[in-house]
């Protein structure tokens, strides 16, 4: 999946708070691990995100491997919205 760094982050500035933990339960992954995902560089505590940065507009391009995490926080937005 492709998108542009900006919109990566602006998707995790509209996730409710606890978002990053309720993604890293279901996943299994550490907390750090999903706030990598969203462009955080805190790889002592987390892994990578797998995702890779080309330099661009709008904050560059982002290729992202494993769409997993955008999905799950994708829903966390569409269900707030709803409700």
């Amino acid at each position: 999946m492709t998108l542009t760094f900006n919109e990566l982050r602006r998707i995790k500035d509209s996730l409710p708070d606890g978002s990053v933990s309720r993604i890293a339960q279901a996943l299994n992954l550490s907390e750090e691990t999903v706030r990598n995902y969203f462009g955080g560089e805190h790889y002592a505590h987390g892994e990578s995100a797998g995702f890779h940065i080309e330099p661009g507009p709008d904050g560059g391009v982002v290729l992202i491997e494993d769409t997993r995490v955008l999905e799950m926080a994708k829903e966390i937005i569409a269900a707030v919205h709803v409700n």
